[in-house]
């Protein structure tokens, strides 16, 4: 991968957030707006972080600078897992380009006073960065001591961000939620992708469920289904073969 700024910084088309897989874009009206908040949930392991990669991936190629607030990674294995599914980003972070912000310690128990307010320096950080994209995954961790109110006032706080041109994509698992609360989350983001596991033969494969995408003509119900394969990344399986 060339170091060279001006292979950096390429791309054309600012308006759409590529997910640099042609598959997975058809499905969401050639990818997501920029200037948007969009939500990505689902359960265990089935693929959330993988998309939430694919489409960071996408951002940096299209010359967007990007801010990763992270609790399934440190930096160092999230580099090395995007370079498991044949996106090299280590430029990019040596650039500054991605930064990494781990937000689960090994040996570090969260606590009521460590929790309280850590949404809102999230949003201040968010709001003072110079990176034009946010990435939340996942918001499940935070939940613990956090009040509704508080969630759902960090998803408005987002909201008002992508009015000032911020681009933010939060994951969470369902799961953690209730119903209720989930309800209105949604309502808030502009896009929202459900993510499932579903059975092809003898084994399970990842499925995307466009539930809506702000500005697109036809979206709701659109899925894809996917296999993450070592070494060559996100490959697309015939919704046919699928039996969710």
């Amino acid at each position: 991968m060339a170091t060279d700024l001006s292979d950096l910084m390429g791309g054309e088309d600012r308006q759409i957030i590529s997910t640099g897989n042609s598959e997975l874009d058809k499905k969401i009206a050639d990818g997501l707006p920029v200037g948007s908040l969009t939500l990505i949930e689902g359960e265990n392991d089935t693929g959330k972080s993988v998309l939430t990669q694919q489409i960071i991936w996408g951002a940096m190629k299209q010359g967007m600078s990007v801010d990763l607030f992270t609790t399934e990674n440190t930096s160092k294995s999230f580099i090395k897992q995007m370079d498991s599914m044949s996106l090299d980003i280590s430029d990019y972070f040596a650039w500054g380009y991605l930064k990494i912000f781990p937000l689960h310690v090994v040996g570090f128990e969260w606590k009521k006073e460590e929790m309280e307010g850590i949404l809102a320096r999230l949003i201040y950080y968010i709001q003072n960065s110079k990176a034009q994209v946010a990435v939340v995954d996942s918001l499940t961790l935070f939940t613990e001591y956090a009040e509704t109110d508080t969630i759902l006032t960090f998803f408005t706080n987002c909201k008002s961000l992508v009015d000032h041109g911020k681009t933010v994509l939060v994951t969470l698992h369902t799961y953690a939620f209730e119903e209720d609360t989930l309800v209105r989350i949604r309502s808030i983001c502009d896009a929202h992708l459900n993510m499932k596991k579903a059975l092809v033969g003898d084994k399970y494969v990842m499925v995307m469920e466009v539930i809506k995408v702000r500005g697109a003509r036809k979206t709701t119900g659109n899925l894809v289904s996917f296999e993450v394969h070592p070494g060559y990344g996100m490959k697309v399986i015939p919704m046919s073969f699928a039996r969710i």
